[in-house]
C-alpha cells in the first residue's frame, strides 16, 4: 500500500511511521533491522530510509603529503529499501536527494527502484555540505524541485537525456519536505510557502515536516498552506531530545526553536539520562496534543532516539 493510502484509509487514526540510517560502511544491515524489531509492535505504517552523499576528508600519507578523497560512508537506500520491505511487508521509503548525485545517478536508482517493486519515495535536496558532482545545471538537480521534474518525466516515460521509453505500469508516487519554521534559505515564510504550493501543484502526494517542538508553530503552518490552497496531508515529523547538547545543536543546525519550558527543562538536566527522560515527557505531551488535533501520522526521527521512541510508542499507541 502507498503512503497517501496509509494516510488517507486509516479510519481516522494517527498512523505511526518512523525514519532510520544506512549502516555505516562495513557494518551490516542487522543494526537497521535491530531498530525495526523494535519499533515494530507500534504497527508502522511506512518506514524511511536516508540517503547520504560522499564526504571529503583530508588524509596524511607517510611522506608527510595531505591528499584530499571523497568518501560515501554510508550505502545508498535502494538495496535497503528492497531488503525492508521484503523482509517485513512493510512500506519502504528510500530517500532520493540532489546533493552529490547526477540526473544519471539518479534515473538508475528510480531503475533499480522500480525493478525492485518500491515505489514510494521521499524527495529532497540534501545536505548541501560536500562535494557536488557537477556544477554543469544540465548534469545535476539543484532543488527539490528539479529532482521532482525528473520524477515525473521517469513516471511520464521520459528519460533524464530526453529519450522516451515504455512508461512503468507502476509510477513513482513521492512526498516532499516543508518547514514549519521556513527553510534556512527561503528569505520569508511567504517564499517558503510558494515551493510548497508549487511541491504539490506538480505532484507530491503529502508533504512531512522538519522536526519542531513547539505545536503551535506546526498548526500555523498548516493554517497558512490551507489558505494558500495545499489540501495534502501535512505529516509532522518529531523528534525525542535524548542528550543535553541537543539544547542548542537542534537550534542551530535544524532551525528548531526550542519553547523555552522545554528549554528551561533542559537546562536543569546535568546528565544525558536526565535530558532524555525531560525529552520523552515533552515527546509524549506534544504527540498526545497532535493526535488530538487529528494529525494524520506521526513520522518519527530514530537517529540516536531508537529507545526513546519506542517509549513514546508505548504511551501514545
Amino acid at each position: 500500500m502507498r503512503v497517501i493510502d496509509h494516510l488517507t484509509r486509516n479510519d481516522g487514526r494517527t498512523a505511526f511511521s518512523f525514519e532510520i540510517l544506512p549502516p555505516l560502511k562495513g557494518n551490516d544491515i542487522s543494526r537497521v533491522y535491530g531498530i525495526i524489531d523494535r519499533l515494530r509492535e507500534f504497527d508502522p505504517k511506512y518506514i524511511n530510509i536516508t540517503s547520504h552523499r560522499s564526504t571529503v576528508e583530508y588524509q596524511e600519507r607517510p611522506d608527510g603529503t595531505i591528499v584530499k578523497k571523497k568518501i560515501r560512508k554510508r550505502p545508498g537506500s535502494v538495496a535497503i529499501a528492497s531488503a525492508i520491505q521484503n523482509k517485513y511487508g512493510i512500506t519502504a521509503v528510500p530517500h532520493i536527494i540532489c546533493k552529490g548525485f547526477t540526473r544519471d545517478e539518479t534515473e538508475y536508482a528510480l531503475i533499480d527502484l522500480n525493478f525492485l517493486g518500491v515505489h514510494d519515495l521521499l524527495l529532497l535536496q540534501g545536505d548541501a555540505k560536500g562535494p557536488d558532482k557537477s556544477t554543469d545545471p544540465s548534469l545535476v538537480n539543484l532543488h527539490a524541485t528539479d529532482l521532482q521534474a525528473q520524477v515525473n518525466d521517469f513516471n511520464r516515460g521520459i528519460y533524464a537525456d530526453g529519450e522516451p521509453f515504455e512508461a512503468n505500469a507502476t509510477p513513482f508516487s513521492y512526498g516532499m519536505a516543508c518547514y514549519p519554521e521556513k527553510h534556512e534559505a527561503a528569505p520569508n515564510m511567504e517564499s517558503d510557502l510558494r515551493y510548497a504550493r508549487m511541491k504539490v501543484d506538480n505532484g507530491a502526494s503529502y508533504l512531512v515536516t522538519q522536526m519542531f517542538f513547539d505545536n503551535q508553530k506546526y498548526y500555523d503552518f498548516v493554517a497558512r498552506c490551507r489558505a494558500e490552497g495545499i489540501t495534502v496531508p501535512i505529516i509532522p515529523g518529531i523528534k525525542p531530545v535524548v542528550t543535553r547538547s541537543q539544547l542548542t545543536v537542534l537550534p542551530r543546525v535544524f532551525r528548531s526553536d526550542i519553547p523555552e519550558p522545554f528549554a528551561a527543562e533542559l537546562a536543569r538536566c546535568t546528565t544525558d539520562e536526565q535530558a532524555k527522560a525531560v525529552g520523552v515527557e515533552w515527546c509524549i505531551a506534544q504527540c498526545r496534543d497532535l493526535m488530538a488535533h487529528g494529525v494524520p501520522s506521526l513520522h518519527f526521527y530514530t537517529l540516536m532516539a531508537t529507545d526513546s521512541v519506542a517509549r513514546v510508542a508505548k504511551e501514545i499507541y
